[in-house]
């Protein structure tokens, strides 16, 4: 179990690891990332125009779904609606008798209303002089009724700050004066899409003229009426809920008190109105859509008496909606499109697209805790459904083409080191670029060219230049890369290449083995006059294969004592006058598919022990070719193991008698001289020991 200290390291690790990941993508995307600042600032700036009326108009609508239903009780409407108008028979086209109104304000008055706003403009005499007494009288006893007054700027449809022209019709003067001139303006103020969303308390060009829901708020003393420069500001009506969310009853009803609570609408603020008409015949029905319209899909629009009641119970309450100003507004959707631009830019995509959703999450909730607790909102849905999607896409795209650009790079990197097979594959594998190695069994293979330094010498080095890189073409393309072998690097006129690594192969041994018979059955290339002869080293041994280097540079290689023995294997090549040896742990896995020769026990320059060193000569088939040479040598090589150096000698010149260039046999030959004259140990085996490399 980890102790808490050991934690703590890892943790710090984690940090800092993460902190320098940043700081790497930083400097490296430093300048896309401003450019896909600009462009979400831009966004969010050009958006918070008409442009983005919409996105504006949703950021508003958005949050009554997820708040839902508030059902308030200081308010009550009664409906003029088609039922009333059929149960007590009344016209559709023309106004209703005036009796009916005074009828339901006694019954109204006899429950102890707070007050009583009529959205039915009176504009002159009714048809029975009779019944317009007695509304008035009704109205005068009451003594809190407010009348509605049509006050029209620039037509229908005009917004809350058109400077058009006004008319101001006031109610039948009778019905004014009993009121005691209390009035208010039965006007609202459709956005485009017809849905009310904004409230205008008063008009600045008239102060002595309020909207329904002021004078309502007014009469009742409400905290938010007691500073006067209140009702100049617009503000955002707060629903409630959809249609007949507010204590309603029809008209009919309320003048049976049986079919009603004989307190229903006892301490309420009244609203008298149309449910679907306000107007008469042929002309437009006083309903709007809503955000709570899509409760209910099939009467979806709200009628204007309940609009103003909604206002009305806004001031009351304290609870009507602000939006931010523009001087805080403005700064704040730009600073956040620009923060988004900027951050996901320097993000990979899938952190991005992470990021890109914690921000929208974050910005939806921001402003409903705002609109919830404080009562203010803003444009965030410009945020979250435009600038967050464009600084994210503008995220993907960059690292996007990025990504493709650094493909091509690794792969263009791993195609002077793998076969194409494997470029295509390990391209793919983003483990491959990262540090760190792992321990692995492969085949190592050294080549170099023999007497280079003499043949290269006094070449002008353009054509030097031209020459080694058609030998390296051959090599790597023809040999190393034909039986996908991984070239590591390249030193001088060496090669340096291993097998199983990192693409897993059961057959490695043989592969490496393959790619120096290769080697050697090239046809022939020469440099300044002279042929080129590479002698090659192979080994099968356990290495660290992997990413090593600085924080700036890697390379993919591998280290260990087997890499140095598979260097020795072909330095050896120069003292034995041979082209490719292998150890005897190689010449054990490729098993029975190469054919070799067995050269003896050599204890190499650094290591202890004694290598079995063998000479590949061969593939299976070509067998028969070298059996005379390799027996004749076996001979002379269990005679020299006997320390019968007089029988070995006779054996070696045997062997050159069927191969006079025979380079191992002139090298034992040249040995069994110094064999004679040491005291070789009695477990003396025949092993050979090289002072140089």
């Amino acid at each position: 179990m980890s102790q808490p200290g050991e934690e703590t390291k890892q943790d710090r690790f984690n940090i800092r690891g993460g902190f320098e990941e940043f700081v790497f993508r930083l400097k490296k995307n430093w300048r896309a990332a401003l450019v896909g600042a600009l462009l979400s600032a831009a966004a969010g700036w050009a958006l918070l125009t008409p442009m983005g009326l919409k996105l504006v108009q949703w950021s508003y609508d958005l949050p009554f779904r997820v708040r839902g239903v508030v059902y308030p009780t200081e308010a009550a409407l009664v409906y003029m609606d088609e039922q009333s108008h059929l149960e007590l028979k009344q016209p559709f086209d023309r106004p209703w008798n005036r009796s009916l109104h005074a009828q339901l304000l006694d019954r109204l008055t006899a429950q102890h209303v707070r007050g009583v706003v009529f959205d039915i403009v009176f504009s002159g005499p009714g048809a029975d002089p009779k019944a317009d007494e007695e509304f008035a009288k009704a109205i005068k006893n009451n003594g809190k009724v407010i009348l509605a007054a049509d006050y029209r700027s620039g037509g229908y449809g005009g917004s809350a700050t058109s400077k058009t022209a006004k008319k101001f019709d006031p109610p039948y003067d009778p019905f004014y004066d009993a009121a005691d001139g209390r009035c208010g303006s039965d006007f609202v103020y459709p956005d485009g899409d017809q849905e009310v969303r904004r409230h205008l308390p008063a008009d600045p060009d008239n102060d002595n003229f309020t909207s329904e829901g002021w004078a309502a708020a007014s009469m009742l003393d409400a905290a938010i009426t007691g500073n006067v420069s209140n009702k100049y500001v617009p503000f955002y009506i707060n629903y409630y809920g959809p249609s007949g969310t507010l204590p309603n009853v029809s008209f009919y009803k309320a003048l049976e008190s049986a079919e009603i609570a004989t307190n229903f609408f006892t301490d309420k603020m009244v609203f008298v109105g149309a449910r679907l008409f306000t107007k008469y015949s042929g002309e437009r029905k006083d309903e709007y859509p809503t955000p709570f319209s899509y409760k209910n899909p099939d009467t979806p629009f709200t009628g204007g008496v309940e609009i103003q009641a909604t206002a009305f119970l806004n001031l009351l309450r304290n609870e009507r909606l602000i939006r931010l100003p523009v001087a805080v507004e403005l700064p704040l959707i730009v600073l956040c499109g620009a923060l988004a631009g900027f951050g996901l830019t320097l993000l990979r995509p899938m952190a991005s697209s992470l990021a890109a959703l914690a921000l929208a999450f974050s910005a939806a909730v921001i402003n409903y805790v705002m609109f919830i607790h404080f009562h203010l909102w803003f444009a965030w849905e410009i945020i979250v459904l435009a600038q967050l999607p464009m600084a994210w896409a503008f995220s993907v795209a960059v690292n996007s083409v990025q990504l493709y650009v650094e493909k091509q790079k690794v792969e263009q990197s791993l195609s002077l080191y793998l076969s194409p097979k494997l470029v295509k594959k390990f391209a793919k594998d983003p483990k491959l670029l990262k540090p760190g190695a792992e321990k692995q069994l492969l085949t190592i293979l050294f080549s170099d060219i023999a007497s280079f330094t003499n043949i290269s010498e006094g070449m002008d080095s353009d054509e030097l230049a031209r020459r080694m890189n058609d030998y390296f073409q051959m090599a790597v393309h023809n040999c190393i890369h034909a039986t996908d072998g991984t070239v590591v690097k390249y030193i001088g006129d060496a090669i340096f290449a291993f097998w199983n690594a990192p693409d897993l192969q059961s057959d490695h041994s043989f592969r490496a083995c393959e790619a120096a018979l290769r080697f050697r059955d090239q046809p022939a290339q020469f440099m300044n006059g002279r042929e080129l002869i590479t002698r090659i080293g192979l080994h099968t041994g356990v290495a660290n294969v992997g990413n090593f280097g600085s924080q700036t540079r890697v390379d993919y290689t591998a280290l260990g004592e087997n890499i140095n023995l598979a260097s020795r294997m072909e330095g050896l090549n120069k003292y034995l006058g041979t082209r490719v040896l292998i150890t005897s742990d190689t010449q054990r896995v490729a098993g029975p598919k190469i054919i070799t020769r067995f050269l003896g026990l050599f204890r190499l320059k650094g290591f202890e022990k004694a290598v079995g060193v063998h000479e590949l000569t061969g593939r299976v088939e070509q067998e028969a070719e070298s059996r005379e040479l390799r027996e004749r040598f076996a001979g002379a090589l269990a005679a020299l193991a006997a320390k019968d150096f007089a029988a070995a000698e006779a054996a070696f010149h045997r062997v050159l008698e069927i191969s006079p260039k025979d380079g191992p046999s002139t090298f034992y030959l040249d040995q069994i001289e110094d064999l004679r004259v040491t005291a070789l140990p009695a477990d003396w085996k025949g092993e050979i020991t090289l002072k140089e490399k």
